[in-house]
């Protein structure tokens, strides 16, 4: 592949993900708002944007499906190499920068990457015993409970109240 169509699809794949989550934070406030029918839209929206992202991350190589295995060990190393290495820059800059508001997402979110990380690590055994739960996501930071919420979050402390059940 050339080099130019490599950065046009590149840059193609970052705005159809950033399209993606943004129209599906639209459609949470929509629902919020009781105006359901534009909440399906913007969920409708958001699930084929999802799928040019897939498309063009697919022809760049980078998100060949593997085997579950594999994907679930790619995906632990993405998840330590997040916690590890970005986040932590991230936050050094924000509180040099003095801006505390970003630096404590930036903790947060470095915080349940590792979680995710170890829900990696568990899934594969999980996957070869054949077992099956649930997941529960804090609606304020993205920690992952699994099988059941906890009364409040272990990462900012949010109530039970604000997770929500993964499809």
């Amino acid at each position: 592949m050339s080099e130019k169509t490599g950065e046009n699809l590149y840059t193609a794949f970052v705005g159809e993900a950033k399209a993606h989550h943004r129209l599906l934070a639209f459609a949470r406030k929509a629902e919020d708002e009781g105006y359901d029918q534009v909440a399906k839209l913007f969920r409708a929206v958001a699930a084929a944007e999802g799928v040019h992202a897939e498309r063009h991350l697919r022809l760049l190589g980078q998100a060949v499906v593997r085997s579950t295995e594999e994907n679930l060990e790619y995906s632990f190393e993405q998840e330590t190499k997040v916690n590890q290495v970005y986040y932590p820059e991230f936050i050094r800059e924000a509180e040099a920068e003095g801006e505390s508001a970003a630096a404590v997402t930036f903790k947060q979110a470095r915080d349940v990457e590792e979680g995710h990380a170890e829900l990696y690590k568990r899934a594969l055994g999980a996957m070869l015993r054949q077992e099956t739960h649930d997941y529960h996501i804090c609606q304020v930071c993205g920690y992952v409970a699994e099988r059941e919420p906890p009364e409040q979050c272990p990462i900012c402390k949010a109530t039970r109240e604000h997770f929500r059940l993964a499809c």
